[in-house]
């Protein structure tokens, strides 16, 4: 007879993730996770002393894949446009998973300003001012913009209220970027 294959804590949260990806984060249990695994829901309970604390470590591995999905951009893209598709592109690839990140309460930032100053945030920022040769407050401002927006078509998307055009919100994006640089650009300059 094999040895039992043991289960470990990355297994599960791993399988938490598969159960918010397919049915949203509500569904994330002993159960439906030890029913990802084929196994008991005594390893989950073991690793995990409430179902709160695996949601919140499945969050953390969600966050990771939603950061480099954003920075996964074509080299021939715009690297600003790119990520900001890519935001748009994972709420449609990924709808519940997006949810997840952004409509369930588990960020720990609680709004869009507290968002600018978190830990994952500096890559992209980095790569906007590189892009911008703008000094990091005016490329804040400039991504806060973007960002609103692009959060907007994401969440409409997510939720099943828009179909995803990419050349159609490609050219929304562009004008969205363009208005904020200009609009920063002017602020700049008083």
């Amino acid at each position: 007879m094999p040895p039992k294959t043991k289960v470990t804590r990355d297994m599960i949260v791993l399988a938490a993730v598969d159960v918010a990806r397919q049915d949203g984060v509500d569904k994330i249990n002993a159960r439906t996770v030890a029913g990802q695994l084929h196994c008991s829901t005594q390893p989950v309970m073991y690793h995990f002393a409430t179902i709160e604390s695996l949601k919140r470590a499945a969050y953390e591995v969600v966050d990771r894949m939603h950061t480099e999905f954003l920075m996964d951009t074509p080299p021939d893209r715009d690297p600003i446009l790119g990520i900001g598709l890519n935001y748009i592109r994972f709420a449609v690839e990924e709808p519940w998973l997006f949810r997840f990140l952004f409509q369930s309460g588990y960020a720990k930032e609680k709004n869009l300003l507290e968002m600018i100053e978190s830990e994952a945030l500096p890559p992209i920022l980095q790569a906007m001012q590189e892009g911008l040769g703008m000094d990091l407050k005016t490329t804040k401002d400039v991504f806060l913009t973007v960002a609103l927006f692009a959060h907007g078509y994401a969440s409409i998307i997510a939720n099943n209220a828009l179909e995803y055009d990419e050349a159609v919100i490609a050219r929304h994006l562009e004008r969205a970027w363009d208005g904020a640089v200009l609009a920063a650009s002017k602020e700049e300059k008083h």
